[in-house]
């Protein structure tokens, strides 16, 4: 019997044809094409390779978006940054009293700005409840010398953190406006302040330029028209309580000094010219201050203090006219004067 070949056979046999759509096209780009019927044919079919190609696509689209955003951003937090103020960075005061520690360091300030040589233990002994426990007894000062300071306000504080702050407040001494620096120490569990290093005087900023005001155009009719009102009513306003109602408008309950000073001239008012039954009537009064002295059998008293002062003060009045009268709705302080 003869014995079969155990070598197997390409089961192709010649004349099949070829398994590619497309015979000129070479079937792997990497390798020589592969022979028989189920090699692969070096395209993708099914759904694996369309998830690639989706995903693919997802991850080119995240890029543009994250170049587009960075782009966008960049030159937006450069513009921030330089338009941000110079200094310190601002700390959010969340849980720091400003109020009270304000409060604290102007008392403070009160103390620590008016000293006297001759006065040495009355300073060390107001200064105490404001020192952390073993500083300098005068905190600072030599001992000698005089100074004297008023005028003490709570001008402004930076937060440093929860417990840190430094309170700026503003005062006068003799002819000059200035501001001191104190910092301070807050101890949340015991509700406390300290001063918490030594405090730094600082110049004043000066006064503002106040720009020219036009004059606005006067009603010369209406202002004669009420001139004898407003005398009436300002001589009532210093004194006679029960008078000064005549004057107030409907639903309207005025104020008046009730003898703290005496009319003594309506210097000056103003009516615009702007028509209506509703006008905004500024005017100048010279108030009489009186004299806290006992009377006394000279003619002139030879301190000045002694003998009554004058005082001009400026008002806004709202006044309201029906029929042939005008009453006062409101009256306040005026706004800034035409000559500034």
């Amino acid at each position: 019997m003869a014995r079969r070949s155990t070598v197997q056979r390409d089961p192709r046999i010649a004349g099949d044809p070829e398994l590619s759509a497309y015979p000129d096209f070479p079937d792997d780009l990497d390798r020589a094409p592969a022979r028989g019927r189920g090699a692969s044919r070096g395209r993708w079919s099914g759904g694996g390779g369309r998830w690639l190609v989706w995903t693919g696509r997802a991850v080119l689209w995240a890029l543009i978006v994250v170049i587009v955003v960075n782009g966008v951003r960049a030159p937006f937090e450069r513009f921030t940054q330089q338009n941000a103020p110079s200094g310190a960075a601002s700390v959010p005061d969340d849980g720091f009293p400003a109020a009270q520690a304000s409060a604290f360091a102007a008392q403070f300030a009160e103390v620590y700005l008016n000293f006297d040589g001759a006065r040495l233990s009355e300073r060390e002994a107001r200064l105490a409840p404001y020192l952390p426990e073993g500083a300098e007894a005068q905190f600072g000062w030599d001992g000698f010398g005089r100074m004297s300071a008023g005028a003490v306000q709570p001008y402004g504080i930076e937060v440093v953190d929860t417990a840190n702050a430094v309170v700026t407040v503003a005062y006068q001494s003799d002819d000059r406006r200035q501001l001191l620096s104190v910092p301070v120490y807050h101890d949340r569990a015991a509700k406390r302040f300290v001063v918490a290093g030594r405090p730094g005087i600082l110049p004043a900023p000066r006064v503002a330029d106040l720009p020219p005001k036009a004059a606005p155009e006067r009603d010369r009719a209406a202002e004669q028209e009420l001139r004898t009102t407003l005398e009436d009513f300002f001589r009532a306003y210093a004194g006679d309580t029960t008078a000064l109602q005549q004057y107030a408008d409907a639903g309207v309950t005025l104020q008046g000094f009730g003898g703290a000073f005496t009319f003594q001239q309506l210097k000056d008012f103003m009516v615009p010219l702007d028509g209506g039954a509703t006008r905004k009537v500024t005017a100048t009064v010279l108030w009489g201050v009186p004299s806290k002295a006992e009377p006394s059998a000279e003619p002139e008293p030879a301190d000045p203090g002694q003998t009554g002062g004058k005082l001009e003060q400026s008002y806004l009045l709202t006044m309201v006219k029906q029929g042939d009268k005008w009453f006062v709705k409101d009256i306040r302080g005026a706004y800034r004067s035409v000559a500034g």
